[in-house]
């Protein structure tokens, strides 16, 4: 638990939000002024780990292509890693598909009303399930997201380390307590959603990592961490992120009519489940796996990185090309030729699309 704890926040802070956020918050998102569960559900799996700017067309492009979660668990799993390419994360991806799958064969293509009961489906985690539980059914359960998280740890001059589960587990306990306190279903009907959306807003526009703007702050006279002066100290987290590299030969085979040969990537690993230029740990492995009448056309690329949460992959590709799909096997390794005009459509890494975007 912190050093000093702001108690009078615990009992201010929800109704300072929730008036904050009818006038102030935000209220032009695609998934916002809705309680239908699929869309917030659907949001809050791409927000994860993904700016909005960047989810915004993504979120657009599912709901043209799937606008129910029975549409989203009939389409197959390429369709929706081809949806998904770009986005990262490729887990995301799957778990949503059976996700789907199950609220449709589990619950009857209803999203189940309560967190306990949302936190059983795949992919669904305690914050995801407490953001549809509080936003759609308006019950009182706290999120504990990455914004959430530095809000109420400046609020509240949370001081304990969030590198240890003890500490984020105290720190859950108390993102419960300064919720609505209103124990009036009608009241909390409209107060959670507005709580739920407006602790997030904060975080995502004014309380932010760096230089937060405490000035046009709905809380800044309850915040323990602006009157102590050190905002930008919260949270504490001591674990530091350890950064690997790797490096990825590719092999890029094309034949005149601008078919690439892909492979799918085997679960699990780097990319898994999309479809993929072959990827070799080395460039010997790599010329092993062409036919020795055409090692000589191999042309080295350009290297470049590709830049993941916890490593570096540094990309080398290799170009084949050839005139015409060869009669026999040209390539020791499975895979499939893939038409020029059918690639797009398919679930691929996004360095592999920007690198077959190029020619």
């Amino acid at each position: 638990m912190p050093k000093t704890l702001n108690s009078k926040a615990i009992v201010e802070f929800a109704p300072a939000l929730i008036a904050w956020q009818k006038t102030h918050g935000r209220h032009d998102l695609p998934w916002q002024n809705t309680r239908d569960p699929y869309k917030v559900w659907l949001s809050e799996i791409m927000l994860q780990q993904t700016q909005v700017v960047t989810v915004k067309d993504y979120f657009t492009r599912f709901l043209a292509k799937h606008p129910t979660v029975a549409s989203l668990a009939n389409a197959s799993l390429d369709d929706v890693l081809a949806l998904w390419s770009g986005l990262g994360y490729y887990s995301r991806a799957r778990n949503m598909h059976r996700c789907a799958q199950d609220v449709v064969a589990l619950h009857g293509g209803a999203f189940p009303k309560t967190a306990e009961v949302l936190q059983t489906l795949p992919g669904i985690g305690p914050s995801t399930a407490a953001a549809v539980a509080s936003l759609c059914f308006s019950e009182r359960v706290a999120i504990l997201d990455g914004n959430v998280k530095r809000v109420l740890t400046r609020l509240l001059g949370f001081e304990a380390d969030l590198a240890k589960s003890a500490n984020e587990k105290a720190l859950w306990q108390l993102a419960t307590q300064v919720l609505p306190q209103d124990g009036k279903p009608d009241d909390l009907w409209t107060a959670m959603p507005h709580y739920t959306q407006g602790v997030m807003d904060l975080g995502a526009t004014l309380c932010t990592t760096r230089k937060p703007n405490c000035l046009l702050c709905p809380v800044e006279k309850l915040c323990a961490a602006k009157k102590g002066g050190n905002p930008e100290t919260f949270p504490v987290k001591t674990k530091a992120l350890k950064r690997t590299s790797q490096s990825l030969w590719l092999l890029w085979a094309t034949l005149s009519d601008g078919s690439v040969y892909l492979e799918q990537r085997p679960t699990p690993g780097v990319w898994a489940g999309l479809y993929c230029l072959p990827v070799f740990d080395s460039h010997d492995a790599l010329i092993a796996s062409v036919s020795p009448a055409d090692v000589s056309l191999l042309q080295d690329g350009e290297v470049f990185k590709h830049v993941l949460t916890h490593k570096d992959l540094h990309i080398h590709p290799v170009r084949l090309q050839l005139v015409e799909k060869p009669k026999q096997a040209a390539l020791k390794i499975k895979g499939n030729w893939v038409a020029a005009n059918a690639w797009s459509g398919l679930g691929l890494p996004a360095p592999i699309r920007k690198l077959l975007s190029t020619v």
